[in-house]
């Protein structure tokens, strides 16, 4: 038998290849209709802006403009923050801007640039409209698909003649489904998706390469191009790029190999990637000043600290593979009947606001359990000892088992990570396949029951895929309505939580989530009630304690939300919000010794934190203890230098304190313009603390044109009780008196 290994010129004419063709090409369609179907369309990042407002096409219009940062305006608030990459202070600060990273003064995409330079710039120069990141998607996994498709066609006609076409097709739409049915369409899938499409390319490519020696160096540098193409939308991608010399160690194997040959196979095999490799260091640097540095340590996000953060280390690699390998589907009675496996216990610095892995491949795949039989099916089916179909198996192990690493490495985990290494080891699991159906050839018995049973694994995965999926649509509607609460549309928020119940009514992320929706659009019996419902499916757990206090607080019902507060806390016992939230309880009621012990133990449990200290200072300049009330307003400010609360509250007590080791009214004064400053003259409260501090300097114009600019600004806001206060004070100040305490 030959290398090239076809073994049947009556099976391999030119009527049955092209029947393989169009069946693998219906397959291939199947598989991505049924997706496209299933995708949802408002899943994207910018689900409610129009295609322009997504990353990438920001990205393009920057390019076009002649930098490398995206044309999207920074939050005034960002720009304020000491700090701007530590979640505990850019919560409110990073919603509009979130996963973009922040680089001296400008924000900058660190996903990677391959989707813009081959799909959205393209685009919008050939139509002038920009492309949806959905639509981005799709088109990427088609390619991919295709691609896919392509080499289990070659792979069957080359050297698994017998096989029957429709079991390619059939293996085209399980692996299609399987792939492609988690997929949402949104942002954070682009790169993804184009990583996972220009490797099948180079895959395609460098089997050609391996099966047309007189092409081989052609192919290769395609696939070399290819999968620098995928590196640059994949940094991760990087270690598995050794496949590439998968062709130039088959042509040092063979005798008549010539090291003139061997040495332009290399140049093939390295210069494109290596051209690419150095294009996106030139990037970075332009960029960060580093060639090594993509943005990540300089990513806006509220669930980590890049700055602080490990991204990879040995320390998560058992997590992740657990998650990955080990870790079962659940079962459950009611449709869809499997939900993802239950949270492992997350390693120290993991990443907990990404979604988890939900359950081991060989538990939503059954297809890969074939992989246990793939060494046999060949070895009985291909009895020379090396042939292109074998080392093109060692390129997809090699990639398979290096990208596992990596992500085993990485400090989250993710369903959508898996087309990173999945579509390589099912490939090899399908290949194996086919040479297992040969294994049986001698019997068509045997034959028979080897088909029945590898068609009833990929049925299975198909069905284990799309039933599995259904908890992961859920999952895309949660964390869209997580988006939407970033950018505070909470009503499109309540929504995607709405969807997302539909789907999986359990979900108590989701539950939690559309009660957090629902109060911060004031409907504050609906909140209580989706809280309580998802007391229900967790009673044990102190967030969702915690914001059933929060609506019942809002609400007016002090002694109902103190139980919830008081619930959070015995959960978790250091959860220092809860102690805060308490405090504020006891003040509202009057028990001020009680609320100055909740604050104090707030204080203890998170010392970086300004709220408590500004609470506890309100309550003891309530009890008289000015000093002790100073002291914490100063602490406040000292942590958070734009505290505009407690820059108020300790001028107004220096400039309206009749003990003279606290009055100081130019440092109020000082305070107070400040903070004017800070808050463009827009803060109402501000500008009456300031003409409060005025009057006390005897500088009465300045305090009565202040005034008046306060009393304007409370006008438009319709706020009834400031007006008063600053009509009494205006006509304080034209008398000539000092007035009273801002405060007051």
């Amino acid at each position: 038998m030959s290398e090239n290994n076809s073994s049947s010129n009556t099976v391999n004419r030119p009527g049955t290849r092209r029947l393989r063709w169009i069946i693998a090409c219906i397959g291939l369609g199947l598989a991505a209709g049924i997706i496209m179907w299933m995708a949802d369309p408002n899943a994207a990042l910018e689900s409610k802006d129009p295609p322009k407002g997504s990353y990438y096409n920001l990205l393009v219009d920057g390019f076009r403009a002649g930098h490398l940062n995206v044309n999207r305006e920074l939050p005034p608030q960002l720009v304020r923050l000491s700090d701007p990459y530590n979640p505990a202070f850019n919560s409110a600060a990073v919603g509009p801007v979130n996963d973009l990273s922040y680089y001296k003064g400008k924000l900058y995409v660190y996903f990677g640039v391959t989707p813009a330079l081959v799909l959205y710039w393209p685009w919008v120069a050939l139509t002038g409209h920009p492309i949806s990141d959905r639509a981005a998607v799709a088109i990427f996994f088609a390619l991919g698909l295709a691609a896919i498709a392509g080499l289990l066609y070659d792979i069957s006609w080359r050297y698994f003649p017998e096989t029957s076409p429709w079991i390619v097709a059939l293996s085209v739409l399980s692996m299609g489904l399987m792939l492609g049915l988690g997929l949402s369409g949104n942002v954070y899938e682009v790169a993804i998706v184009c990583g996972f499409a220009f490797a099948m390319l180079a895959l395609a490519a460098l089997w050609r390469a391996l099966n047309e020696p007189p092409h081989s160096v052609f192919w290769l540098a395609g696939a070399s191009l290819a999968y620098g193409l995928a590196i640059g939308a994949r940094p991760t991608l990087l270690f598995s790029m050794i496949i590439l010399l998968i062709p130039v160690a088959q042509a040092c194997l063979k005798t008549a190999g010539s090291p003139g040959k061997v040495g332009v196979l290399i140049a093939a095999a390295a210069g494109p990637v290596m051209f690419i490799g150095l294009g996106l260091m030139i990037y970075n640097a332009l960029r960060f000043g580093s060639p090594f540095e993509f943005g990540w340590h300089y990513q806006l996000n509220g669930s980590y600290d890049p700055t602080t953060a490990h991204q990879f280390s040995l320390h998560y690699f058992w997590f992740n593979f657990r998650s990955y390998f080990l870790e079962p589907f659940g079962w459950t009675g009611r449709f869809p009947f499997l939900h993802a496996a239950p949270t492992l216990h997350m390693p120290a610095g993991y990443d907990t606001g990404t979604p988890g892995a939900g359950g081991a491949i060989w538990c939503r795949y059954p297809l890969v359990w074939l992989v246990f039989v793939l060494p046999l099916a060949w070895a009985v089916s291909n009895r020379q000892t090396v042939t292109p179909l074998h080392r093109f198996a060692a390129a997809l192990f090699l990639l398979f088992v290096t990208m596992t690493f990596v992500l085993c490495l990485f400090f989250a985990s993710s369903n959508r990570y898996e087309l990173d290494f999945l579509p390589a080891l099912l490939v090899l699991v399908v290949s194996g396949f086919f040479g297992a159906e040969r294994a049986g050839a001698g019997s068509s018995v045997r034959r028979s029951l080897i088909r029945i049973f590898g068609c009833f694994l990929l049925v299975c995965s198909i069905a284990v895929s799309v039933l599995g999926n259904v908890e992961g649509h859920a999952e895309s509607h949660y964390f869209c309505g997580n988006i939407s609460m970033y950018a505070n549309r909470f009503a499109d928020a309540a929504i995607e939580y709405q969807k997302a119940l539909a789907l999986w009514p359990d979900c108590l992320d989701a539950r939690d989530g559309l009660g957090n929706a629902l109060l911060n659009e004031g409907r504050l019996d609906e909140a209580i009630v989706q809280y309580q419902k998802a007391l229900t499916l967790e009673p044990q757990s102190p967030d969702a304690h915690e914001r059933c206090g929060d609506a019942l607080f809002q609400k007016g019902l002090l002694n109902d939300a103190m139980r919830q507060y008081q619930k959070t806390a015995e959960l978790k016992p250091d959860f220092a919000q809860a102690h805060e939230n308490l405090g504020t309880c006891f003040a509202k009621a009057g028990q001020l010794d009680e609320a100055i012990t909740e604050y104090e133990l707030a204080s203890k449990l998170q010392p970086d934190s300004a709220g408590p200290h500004y609470s506890l200072g309100n309550v003891l300049r309530l009890k008289e203890r000015t000093t002790e009330a100073v002291t914490n307003y100063q602490k406040a400010i000292e942590l958070e230098p734009e505290f505009i609360p407690a820059q108020v509250s300790l001028a107004d007590m220096l400039a309206t304190s009749h003990d003279p080791a606290i009055r100081n009214v130019d440092h109020a004064i000082a305070l107070m313009e400040n903070a004017n400053r800070i808050t463009a003259g827009k803060d109402p409260q501000v500008l009456r603390t300031l003409a409060v501090a005025y009057a006390q300097a005897g500088r009465y114009p300045d305090a009565i044109t202040t005034a008046k600019k306060a009393l304007a600004l409370a006008t438009a806001g319709s706020n009834a009780q400031l007006i008063k206060k600053l009509q009494m004070d205006i006509q304080l100040y034209q008398a000539g008196s000092p007035g009273r305490a801002a405060g007051r």
